[in-house]
């Protein structure tokens, strides 16, 4: 390594996991005797199927099954594994975290685990600890995940919220860029957090709470006003962080949450559609899981490539948002 030079993640091997279990829209109305429509759905969110996690599947299983495709994609193993860093807001259990339920899944030995919370973000906040993590030798190898099982946490009688979420897990794994790969990795992330708008997407209860039902609640309207303009302003400030304009994106790989969301998104770059990575309409909103899954998808089959300029962003409940930006 050049001295001086900072050292940086580099993004070494992806995998995801989804469900058996594929539900479509149609489907899904008539198990739970919802006043909705395919067409409903499909127009206003882009949804076509979800996946939904078995009796007794879990997050950790899942997410240990990403895993584990992200450290043959990468050529690694347990040894390789310093930490491994969760993103979930459905983890198994209040403690152990799922991350060291992964961590003891995959045989690692070594190092530490832990989770975080920032709902369809925590993807993003998870990648800027690891990266951080790795620039400053806390760790050689980390494992980054988001791992998710909305469909335990849903209203089925709103069908205004239930029929945009699923289940799933994607990771990556991250190490240190080597001499030959330091202009290749995360660029930066950026992250951003406003509490006054907490409520406006939650979930209405939980284990330290006095209250509440424990299932998601959304006031679609003013999540999607947010969305458009702080997701516009999180693309701008990770470009101006490096000099670059939209020209030089050369993929952007959003969180799945709506396709108007996404389409605008791909407009504020100059970006067509087929330069968009899109898995909304098979995955629905996997929350922390949908950025992974989707760079797996697109690392595997060949549309990211080498060299390429892939931006990513989202976000989620908190409420929190943030954007990456990464040279394959």
């Amino acid at each position: 390594m050049s001295q001086g030079r900072p050292l940086r993640g580099f993004i070494a091997g992806t995998g995801g996991y989804l469900p058996a279990r594929s539900v479509s829209n149609d489907e899904l109305a008539a198990e739970k005797g919802l006043d909705t429509t395919d067409s409903w759905i499909v127009e206003r969110t882009g949804i076509r199927r979800r996946h939904f996690a078995a009796p007794g599947e879990t997050a950790s299983a899942m997410g240990a099954a990403a895993c584990r495709a992200a450290l043959a994609q990468a050529g690694a193993g347990a040894a390789d594994v310093d930490a491994v860093i969760v993103a979930t807001a459905t983890p198994d259990s209040a403690f152990p975290s799922t991350a060291a339920r992964i961590q003891g899944a995959l045989g690692v030995t070594q190092g530490f685990a832990f989770d975080i919370a920032a709902a369809c973000t925590g993807f993003i906040y998870a990648l800027s600890i690891a990266d951080a993590m790795l620039r400053t030798g806390q760790a050689r190898g980390i494992l980054v995940v988001g791992t998710e099982i909305y469909s335990r946490i849903l209203d089925w009688s709103d069908r205004g919220t239930c029929v945009l979420f699923g289940d799933g897990a994607g990771a990556l794994f991250l190490r240190v860029a080597t001499e030959a790969e330091t202009s290749r990795g995360l660029l930066s992330t950026h992250l951003h957090a406003d509490g006054r708008h907490g409520d406006i997407l939650q979930v209405d209860g939980g284990a330290g709470s006095t209250g509440g039902t424990g299932v998601v609640r959304m006031a679609g309207r003013e999540v999607f006003k947010h969305a458009v303009t702080k997701l516009a302003a999180a693309v701008d400030e990770a470009l101006a962080a490096h000099g670059l304009d939209h020209d030089a994106v050369a993929w952007l790989v959003p969180h799945q949450a709506n396709i108007r969301i996404i389409e605008a998104m791909g407009r504020k770059l100059h970006l067509p559609m087929d330069r968009v990575v899109v898995t909304v309409d098979r995955h629905a909103n996997t929350s922390a899981a949908s950025i992974p899954l989707a760079l797996a998808e697109a690392t595997r089959d060949g549309r990211i490539a080498e060299g390429d300029l892939v931006l990513m962003e989202a976000i989620g409940g908190g409420l929190t948002w943030g954007a990456a930006l990464a040279r394959f």
